[in-house]
């Protein structure tokens, strides 16, 4: 447990709040964050995708029974979240962002740094096709909900259409023939996709970092604490149970948590802002989630290492 907090927890919380300190210092700024966020989502992440899985073995990599134990703990989760949303949160528009924030997990920055510092190359391969999948079912829900509360009308057709054209997506389904018939890249491109890869991580955590935002949660505390509860504790651990009794152990059951334990995904706060909800929540749901996740990640994982599962 000792290793996995200095080697993994530590190095993300640090480029976490090196992002925080060197924002408010005015070291980086908005259009920093900006043209970051995209050089990472457009250019560097596509790129470690692709060469983790291009390279890896297929037959790990593209882990079908995973997916489906993702897919399925997922939609649980969505549905038992909707009700309780549906009973308990207040004021009505805020259910939608509530239900957001308690599953869509951060998988594509902080779950895959999890993964590929605890895993290395073989996990991060499989880590990055079990997030390719699921990202397109996070984005689906996502938009069902807000439209089902906010009173939008953004099609969800439109959305998947969209997916389409998701630079992560087809960076996925390009590396997949390359796994699937051991094709050999050529060594210049390994090694420039190799400095995209390296890049990726810190930057990516640093934007994320520098875009947290902490304001006064009084009158939103009750809605923060379901969804940050439900997005640290009952999604994660629903997950892993599920993992569990399809008989994962090991790299794969590991892979399941850090994925799924990971705080709620920065794009949730773009989704809410783009359809005219509360995206004061959501920032607020996103940044709360963040601090609770490395103490709880750190505690999970622990457990599962001392039972000899992961």
């Amino acid at each position: 447990m000792l290793s996995f907090i200095t080697s993994t927890l530590i190095p993300v919380l640090i480029l976490l709040l090196m992002g925080w300190l060197f924002f408010r210092i005015k070291w980086l700024n908005e259009g920093f964050i900006e043209a970051g966020s995209k050089l990472v989502f457009n250019v560097a992440l596509p790129a470690l995708l692709f060469f983790s899985i291009a390279r890896a073995d297929f037959s790990k990599a593209a882990n079908l029974s995973l997916i489906g134990v993702g897919v399925m703990g997922t939609l649980i989760v969505f549905a038992a979240l909707m009700i309780t949303s549906h009973l308990t949160v207040h004021p009505y528009k805020a259910r939608g962002v509530v239900v957001q924030g308690g599953f869509r997990a951060n998988m594509g920055i902080i779950g895959l740094a999890y993964c590929a510092n605890t895993y290395g190359q073989e996990g991060l391969a499989v880590a990055s096709v079990y997030m390719g999948c699921i990202t397109i079912l996070f984005n689906v829900l996502s938009v069902f909900v807000l439209n089902f509360y906010q009173g939008t009308s953004r099609s969800l057709l439109g959305q998947v259409t969209g997916m389409a054209k998701n630079p992560l997506i087809l960076s996925i389904a390009a590396a997949l023939p390359f796994s699937y018939f051991e094709w050999q890249l050529p060594t210049t491109l390994i090694k420039t996709g190799e400095y995209f890869a390296q890049l990726t991580l810190p930057l990516a955590l640093i934007c994320t970092g520098a875009s947290l935002q902490f304001r006064s949660f009084s009158s939103d505390w009750f809605n923060i604490v379901l969804s940050t509860t439900s997005k640290c504790v009952v999604y994660p651990t629903i997950l892993v149970a599920f993992a569990y009794a399809f008989g994962f152990r090991g790299m794969e059951l590991g892979i399941v948590l850090l994925l799924a334990i990971s705080p709620t995904a920065a794009a949730s706060y773009v989704m809410v802002r783009n359809l005219g909800g509360d995206y004061r929540l959501a920032a607020s749901i996103i940044a709360v989630s963040t601090l609770a996740s490395l103490p709880i990640t750190a505690l999970a994982f622990g457990i599962l290492s001392k039972l000899q599962l992961v």
